[in-house]
């Protein structure tokens, strides 16, 4: 078989806890991010890519079914996920694929807390990978990452310790499977979990020499910064007053993070062009969240604020897909899957929420149907009172609380800091009933109850280990 006729190759790169905004493309001028830009120079930009439900475990669930989180019942962190899907690598597995997995996994563990022990940083083969068959060098959770702490699993519980900095050895790791998976004839899915730039931020959680970068640039609190914690903020999302004067050293750590992570982003191109994969490969470059920095009094994710759900989405394809352009379409995490088989000409699981954007990735105008955003819980423990619900468009935001109903209306156009809250302006009334509609609909198409969180502790998850789903 030529390698013109081949079915095209698959790179999924996505980082953990990149915000949008907070690279060089998009527009920050403290960012150095070179390679990054470059790739979006060279991609098709989908410029208001929204994360469905801000926390990693929700997002890759969402992933790699494209159902949404009260379908997966990946409610919040360290659970274990249902392995009973029709996934995006089981498709992969059936049209002939194979499949690489390589960094954090974070859907196994079945306690809160112990992360280091394998029994839930080892993700054993079998249905548990989801239908990664391949090579998968993998680990549930943890954001240790220099030498010494840094670890994954292959086909054993033995942990194996990488000798660099994690996300460098990551990318060489990945750049190995390149060069391995470009001898072989079938065509190949390679995804590369990294994660950074997610906290712990410490100067020693960075290589010194990527610090040193950001040595003379100056980091202050954001535009929309609160100097009181969000009522409505679980323990990972508020602010100690010692943590508040950390916030502009941890943006540095944050942004020598960044700079690192496009370093390997500009070895994992040269790699791609080295072994003449670019014709036919797609090269997806995103991330499952962003980070708020005390924007709206909050710092961490699971809110509905752009700094947490807008992220980069970025789709480079040689001679199918139009460079060094913007789809201002809005996307959502569960729209992924069935978007990128559908470029692949793969089929689509019938049992998949999302929406297929091909047709608009390409270039087609499409309706602006808006987002359905969510969360079903506090990050990581059992409690009410957190649960939201939203529905994103190109220019607007309604939002909702489920424990006292308060309402949020922000029109991103003239208020891209989401400070002023329109909900009680007769003005807006009619476009926040409209809005509020919509998403309700969006959500009874679904099966989205707005349950709370103990809801699904006591109906859908027994020892932190999920037994009931929606229809699979």
């Amino acid at each position: 078989m030529s390698r013109e006729s081949k079915k095209p190759n698959l790179i999924y790169i996505f980082a953990d806890q990149l915000r949008y905004s907070s690279l060089g493309y998009a527009g920050d001028l403290r960012a150095q991010t070179p390679n990054i830009d470059a790739l979006c120079a060279e991609s098709t930009d989908l410029c208001r890519m929204v994360s469905g439900h801000p926390v990693c475990a929700p997002y890759r669930a969402s992933l790699f079914t494209g159902k949404y989180t009260t379908s997966t019942g990946m409610v919040i962190n360290e659970i274990r996920m249902n392995p009973n899907h029709h996934t995006f690598a089981d498709v992969l597995n059936e049209n002939g694929y194979e499949t690489a997995y390589i960094g954090k996994w974070h859907m196994y563990a079945s306690e809160l807390g112990n992360h280091y022990d394998p029994k839930n940083s080892y993700i054993p083969k079998g249905r548990d990978r989801l239908g990664f068959n391949g090579y998968f060098a993998a680990y549930n959770f943890r954001h240790e990452y220099s030498v010494g702490t840094a670890y994954y699993h292959l086909d054993s519980p033995e942990k194996i310790y990488y000798d660099k900095y994690e996300p460098d050895a990551q990318t060489d790791m990945a750049i190995d499977q390149l060069e391995r998976l470009a001898r072989g004839d079938s065509p190949f899915a390679l995804f590369l979990s990294i994660g950074t730039p997610h906290d712990p931020w410490e100067p020693d959680n960075v290589p010194e020499e990527c610090l040193r970068r950001f040595a003379h640039t100056d980091f202050d609190y954001p535009p929309n910064y609160l100097p009181e914690n969000d009522p409505h903020a679980d323990q990972w999302a508020r602010l100690s007053e010692e943590e508040r004067k950390c916030l502009p050293e941890w943006m540095r750590v944050y942004y020598a993070m960044t700079a690192n992570l496009d370093d390997n982003i500009g070895r994992l191109k040269e790699a791609v062009s080295r072994l003449g994969l670019e014709e036919n490969s797609i090269i997806v470059f995103t991330s499952d969240h962003g980070e708020l920095f005390g924007a709206h009094g909050r710092r961490a994710k699971n809110i509905f604020y752009e700094e947490a759900v807008r992220v980069p989405m970025l789709i480079r394809w040689p001679e199918h897909l139009e460079k060094n352009v913007r789809r201002d379409c809005v996307m959502n995490t569960v729209d992924i899957m069935p978007t990128l088989l559908s470029l692949m000409d793969l089929p689509v699981p019938l049992g998949a929420e999302g929406k297929d954007f091909s047709m608009a990735v390409k270039g087609e105008e499409v309706r602006d149907d808006g987002a359905l955003m969510m969360c079903t819980g506090p990050t990581a423990a059992w409690g009410d009172g957190q649960e939201w619900r939203a529905f994103r468009t190109r220019r607007y935001k309604y939002a909702v609380y489920r424990s006292d109903q308060q309402e949020f209306l922000f029109d991103l156009e003239n208020d891209p800091y989401e400070r002023n809250n329109l909900a009680g302006d007769p003005e807006y009334r009619e476009r926040m009933e409209d809005l509020k509609r919509r998403m309700y609909s969006r959500m009874e198409a679904v099966g989205d109850r707005f349950e709370s969180n103990t809801y699904y502790r006591e109906h859908w998850v027994e020892d932190r280990i999920i037994r009931h789903t929606a229809a699979i």
